[in-house]
């Protein structure tokens, strides 16, 4: 259902991150083909080198890196989906005031396929009122929301904001591909 699908996976700064090496072998198990965006903090989770292996494709990380200029019209035109998996608060933000500071939200606005975030945070930050009014306003945008799972969290504390396990996530690409 997924082979020759083209995938863009862009990865937020969130400690959820290590579970995007798992989606991306799932997704190429699949036949997809993947190129991942990241954030700067992202790679603080998880290595560029470890996304590039399992997706044989280079991690782009800037709009300019060693004199090359990474297209994030091309990239927003070469997706058939487009996912943000983690989606931190503050990408979440940035995505629903269209704040353009990185690649990664300058391919999300170049988008012309659909796409669809897996959030990734604390309780009290998923609970936080600006929290709900981004989703809403990224639900009006037409941003599909993978639903978050209760659980423990990284802080210690146990409730909502757990991203969806990887296998969650690929039923839903699944379902909406």
């Amino acid at each position: 259902m997924l082979a020759n699908k083209k995938i863009i996976i862009g990865v937020t700064g969130s400690i959820a991150a290590y579970k995007i090496a798992s989606l991306v072998r799932l997704l190429i198990k699949e036949k997809a083909e993947v190129k991942v965006i990241m954030t700067h903090s992202a790679s603080l989770f998880i290595t560029p080198l470890t996304l590039s292996t399992l997706s044989k494709n280079e991690v782009i990380l800037d709009i300019v890196s060693e004199n090359n200029w990474n297209n994030h019209v091309a990239l927003g035109l070469w997706a058939d989906l487009f996912l943000i998996a983690p989606a931190s608060a503050n990408t979440i933000a940035k995505l629903a005031n269209g704040i353009c500071d990185n690649l990664l939200l300058a391919t999300y606005l170049s988008a012309k396929c659909p796409v669809s975030i897996a959030p990734a945070m604390d309780l009290d930050m998923w609970a936080h009122p600006s929290t709900k009014r981004n989703i809403a306003t990224l639900q009006a945008d037409n941003v599909r929301i993978i639903p978050v799972s209760n659980g423990e969290l990284a802080s210690g504390l146990v409730g909502e904001g757990r991203m969806a396990e990887p296998e969650e996530i690929l039923a839903f690409i699944q379902q909406s591909i």
